[in-house]
């Protein structure tokens, strides 16, 4: 179900790696944050925006990978923006992010996989401020509403998933420490942190969110092994080998 975290902001957990859907109501309408996961989730989250009584009037992805490239022909055909660096890369990318969508998200339509053009430099209908940086992946976006007090971060300052690097690009540590400096700053204007997995962070939780990952990425940095209790759960080993990738290049 949609809860409200924000005024005029809800979030909807899939079951798959406890993904967030965040809608956002904007001056035109709905605007939807990253759609997912499966097609029955999809369905569903389309049943609760029909209740707002609202129409949506666009889509934002917030980087270029699949499970946040994902549509419903039920939100209608609206527009559906990134970041420049995030379209490129999903136009790039498009065949496997539909492979993958067809392997992990069951029941989603995969002709609609990332589909998504470059943001006006107006914002277009995207209300708020649009925060680009390149960690975790090219073109990543955050979206600062500071109005309801609300910042989406996408792939970031999440409880359950690690800091994830990207080995293909030069340059990780430095970007993803920069992001964090950039969400730290637009944090001051807002007191509640949705990530693109897990529980929704306010009050003292958001501090600890920022501690955990710059811990983290510290520690690889120094060729350390990190003290994470996400590396608790065996599924992150895999992701924690690929960021060894980084030390070791």
């Amino acid at each position: 179900m949609l809860t409200q975290v924000g005024d005029g902001v809800w979030v909807r957990q899939s079951g798959w790696v406890w993904s967030n859907s965040t809608v956002v109501l904007g001056d035109d309408g709905l605007v939807l944050v990253d759609p997912g996961i499966t097609g029955a989730e999809l369905s569903e989250l389309a049943d609760e925006v029909g209740r707002l009584g609202v129409p949506v009037v666009a889509g934002f992805s917030t980087h270029p990978h699949f499970d946040h490239l994902l549509w419903h022909s039920r939100f209608g055909d609206v527009p559906r923006y990134a970041t420049a660096g995030c379209a490129r890369s999903a136009a790039e990318g498009r065949e496997q992010a539909q492979a993958m969508a067809a392997e992990n998200a069951e029941g989603a339509p995969v002709e609609l996989v990332a589909l998504v053009s470059p943001l006006p430099a107006d914002g277009g209908p995207v209300p708020g401020e649009v925060i680009e940086h390149d960690g975790h992946a090219v073109g990543h976006a955050a979206v600062l509403l500071a109005d309801q007090g609300v910042l989406l971060v996408g792939d970031m300052l999440s409880d359950v998933l690690i800091p994830m690097l990207d080995p293909g690009r030069p340059g990780q540590f430095d970007a993803y420490e920069a992001a964090l400096d950039r969400l730290e700053e637009a944090v001051q204007h807002a007191n509640v942190v949705v990530p693109g997995h897990g529980a929704v962070a306010d009050g003292a939780e958001v501090a600890a969110r920022f501690v955990a990952d710059r811990a983290y990425v510290d520690a690889l940095r120094r060729r350390q092994v990190p003290v994470d209790v996400r590396m608790e759960q065996d599924w992150m080993m895999g992701p924690h080998r690929r960021n060894l990738q980084v030390v070791l290049d």
